[in-house]
């Protein structure tokens, strides 16, 4: 599985995941390298991966295991390779469907090759890894992406790394005088604030998708339009409400603050044209928006409505970022977003 590191170190180890696994999954061997072209590695990064010594492991039901660190000289915005061999799994792996970069599978144990056989076929997933950790610098930190498949970068074009939370990764290792942080992907496509759907709920999974990672300082908090999409499109009592989604933002809030982590604000982005959009959740939308834009409720927010809405149409995703769905930015798009970012934001 190829996968992107943003700020380089010298230390590096992985996170696998069974969480939402039936049965144990049993994993013969796993290593890690720096990946080269196609589906080879760097010759001589190859390392093998070990678990509290063991270079086979168990991982059982609901269960998380991190492997024991290994010396990896690795600059910054890295590719790397994680290769595993399944030895024995049932069921359907844990899973990162939207994986934007181009993988690897093949029968039998190729967790030690230079390339990958010519029977090989790809997948763009991610299967049980569920995390990268560099040892870095001191002075680094990271900034976690919160958010649905605008942050996933769903309409992004493969194993380009235009997704707009590594845009920003690159904006803030080449600008002078910008912190020097790691930008963390945390989108999940589909997923809603409020309510399981696509992936557990932001309430849900912010514990395991924020709190638990390391050296956070920030989180840019994009998510929502799916909830007012599935659940407020409708009027009555049971229609979400534009104080229902602020609620959760609030307790996001301040289940970050108590952990001494700002959070940024994002303005929803238009989406005239989506067949779920419509007059009510449009209000919705701009009543939400509205509030977000509100000094002092956020530590600080990032105006994506602003830049990628028609002028004079404010519902509508400009037609040069529309990739045809209305709704999630192009390329040129997420280009545009990661330039609304204040990078000195970031320092307070």
């Amino acid at each position: 599985m190829t996968a992107r590191v943003g700020v380089g170190g010298h230390k590096i180890r992985i996170e696998l995941s069974n969480a939402f696994g039936k049965k144990p999954v049993i994993l013969g061997s796993v290593h890690i390298a720096r990946k080269g072209e196609g589906s080879a590695i760097v010759v001589g990064t190859d390392r093998s991966l070990t678990f509290s010594g063991h270079r086979e492991i168990k991982i059982p039901p609901g269960v998380v295991a991190t492997s024991d660190p290994v010396d990896l000289s690795l600059p910054d915005s890295s590719n790397v390779a994680v290769s595993i061999y399944v030895r024995d799994s049932e069921g359907i792996p844990t899973t990162h469907a939207l994986g934007l970069h181009t993988s690897y599978l093949a029968e039998g144990n190729e967790t030690a090759s230079a390339e990958m056989p010519p029977s090989s076929t790809t997948t763009t997933s991610y299967m049980w890894l569920s995390g990268i950790d560099v040892l870095a610098p001191i002075d680094r930190f990271t900034i976690v992406a919160l958010g649905d498949s605008i942050t996933d970068g769903f309409k992004t074009t493969v194993d380009a790394n235009h997704a707009w939370p590594t845009l920003l990764q690159n904006r803030l290792l080449t600008t002078a005088g910008s912190p020097r942080a790691s930008v963390l992907n945390e989108g999940i496509s589909g997923n809603e604030v409020l309510q399981d759907g696509a992936g557990v709920s932001a309430l849900a999974r912010f514990d395991r998708d924020v709190l638990s990672r390391p050296g956070v300082r920030w989180v840019v908090l994009l998510e929502g339009i799916n909830d007012i999409n599935i659940h407020g499109q409708i009027e009555g009592e049971e229609a979400l409400k534009a104080e229902d989604l602020i609620a959760g933002y609030q307790q996001l809030i301040a289940r970050a603050h108590m952990h001494n982590i700002k959070v940024m604000g994002a303005t929803l982005t238009p989406e005239e044209g989506v067949w779920l959009a419509g007059p009510i959740g449009e209000a919705t939308r701009q009543s939400v928006n509205d509030w977000i834009r509100t000094p002092g409720n956020f530590d600080a927010i990032v105006d994506f409505d602003k830049a990628l809405r028609t002028p004079g149409q404010p519902a509508k995703l400009r037609l040069e970022l529309d990739p045809g769905d209305h709704i999630h930015p192009n390329d040129d798009g997420n280009e545009l977003m990661a330039r609304q970012f204040v990078l000195v934001d970031f320092k307070q």
